[in-house]
């Protein structure tokens, strides 16, 4: 679960001079699985209606990993939330699709949006769901006092 977030952040410091280097480098990435299945972020419209279907209803897990790159170090913290959506309708779908917010986003859904609405309850961090733990972020920044709260 962690190990694109590792390589967002390797990518992203190997792209920097060295002078920019001394600078903290954050990368996240976040996963939605349902019973042991990985989705990710949807191929096509038709991927993203058969994601949406399959949590249609159903109990899932976000994971997001933040990655945090500052002098020479590299490390990762994991986010996990279980989230419980509503059964939807073959129209909420197709709404949601025809809308656009399923893009590049982990399952076809984002929390932050209509698809807000759909959730039942959650139980983890919302802002893991969105894409970036906050609690995590902050404790991994905390850690080499890049910030004191």
């Amino acid at each position: 679960m962690t190990r694109l977030a590792r390589e967002k952040a390797e990518v992203c410091l190997s792209r920097l001079t060295p002078v920019q280097r001394i600078r903290p480098v954050i990368a996240a990435d976040t996963t939605v699985a349902l019973n042991g299945q990985l989705l990710g972020k949807p191929l096509h419209d038709d991927d993203a209606r058969a994601m949406l279907r399959a949590l249609s209803g159903s109990c899932h897990q976000v994971y997001t990993a933040v990655a945090l790159a500052f002098k020479g170090n590299l490390e990762v913290a994991l986010s996990e939330t279980s989230v419980e959506m509503m059964p939807l309708s073959e129209a909420q779908i197709e709404h949601y699709i025809a809308m656009g917010q399923h893009r590049d986003k982990a399952g076809s859904y984002g929390i932050q949006g209509q698809a807000g609405a759909w959730i039942k309850r959650i139980e983890g961090s919302f802002t893991g769901v969105m894409g970036l733990p906050v609690y995590e972020t902050a404790t991994l920044l905390r850690k080499y006092a890049l910030i004191a709260l």
